[in-house]
């Protein structure tokens, strides 16, 4: 079931909030041994909230009323372990709402637990979490892809209809390509980075990982917008459901589908082609040197994240250690 159609289904009356939790929370504790998915679960944090929802009138049910929701261990849930998949924030808990989730739990949304990912979220496949390999649910002996691979993996398997990610430099887009679910990193910008654990703060977004487009979009209109606490976020909240898109015109950087797989590049043009069916205008671009973007990448990257991790020296983060220890 989608998030959509798990949504229709509470607003009908058919399942409750509190069926809705305890289905993903069986599914969970069935399958995820396995899949090492999830870093924690909440299971009674989350049960209390479902039946708070539940007797909830009907004129306060925002639009995400009852979805159960997984969130990567990097982005802060209060009250809950956000280890960012490494030892040195094992025993660190989080003291606020990342702004994301803050909007998601006003709309309605539950928590369930907190998803695996490549320590500090550096990586592409998730064997590189302090804590376990997760795996993938389509084959548990390859990867589900990184660094957000614990969030793709659950919601691949349907453990959860939804989870958030954070991207960089592909962690929310490749892992849900792997998993065969969609994943979508938001412009910079538009969705509040504030209560992210940092990893390249120039490049970080947090996105949606869901079965459809149509579900990251629903997350994604409630998450985006500006916000007092992150001076990179947009001075506007854009209209992301458009009825039309009137002449928009879009590029097609042609030059990198050269090295595509063949079904991915054909995928790309029936894209393309469709856009232009209605109305838009497309236009071929060459970006220039693409051949050095990833190069790029990884100095900013790398560069930005020598920054960040420096915080976790001893002095506020991370575990100190005697120096008869290091021995």
């Amino acid at each position: 079931m989608t998030a959509y159609q798990l949504l229709e289904a509470i607003r009908q009356g058919s399942i409750s909030v509190v069926e809705a939790v305890e289905r993903c929370l069986e599914r969970i504790r069935r399958w995820d041994g396995d899949l090492g998915a999830f870093l924690s679960v909440a299971e009674e944090a989350a049960l209390k909230r479902a039946h708070q929802l539940d007797n909830l009138p009907q004129d306060e049910r925002g639009a995400l009323f009852g979805l159960p929701l997984a969130v990567k261990d990097n982005i802060l849930v209060k009250g809950q372990t956000a280890t960012a998949g490494s030892k040195i924030l094992e025993n660190f808990i989080a003291p606020y709402d990342a702004t994301a989730v803050k909007r998601l739990l006003s709309a309605g949304a539950v928590v369930v637990g907190k998803t695996n990912l490549d320590e500090f979220a550096m990586g592409s496949s998730c064997e590189h979490s302090a804590f376990f390999v997760t795996r993938n649910p389509w084959d548990t002996e390859r990867v589900p892809g990184g660094s957000s691979g614990g969030s793709a993996a659950a919601v691949a398997a349907r453990l959860v209809p939804a989870a958030l990610g954070s991207d960089t430099g592909g962690s929310v887009r490749q892992p849900a390509s792997f998993c065969g679910v969609t994943g979508h990193k938001p412009t910079y910008g538009l969705v509040s980075r504030y209560g992210l654990i940092a990893f390249a703060s120039s490049l970080d977004a947090i996105g949606p990982i869901a079965q459809t487009a149509d579900d990251c979009l629903l997350l994604l209109s409630v998450m985006a917008g500006p916000d007092d606490n992150d001076a990179t976020t947009a001075p506007h909240k854009a209209d992301l459901r458009r009825k039309s898109f009137g002449r928009w015109r879009i590029g097609v950087v042609r030059r990198a589908l050269e090295a595509a797989d063949s079904a991915v590049a054909k995928a790309l043009e029936d894209v393309a082609a469709l856009f232009a069916q209605n109305g838009c205008v497309l236009k071929d671009v060459d970006t220039g040197a693409l051949e050095d973007a990833l190069a790029a990448y990884q100095i900013i990257a790398t560069a930005e994240a020598s920054a960040n991790l420096a915080r976790y020296g001893g002095v506020h983060f991370a575990q100190r250690q005697d120096e008869g220890e290091l021995a």
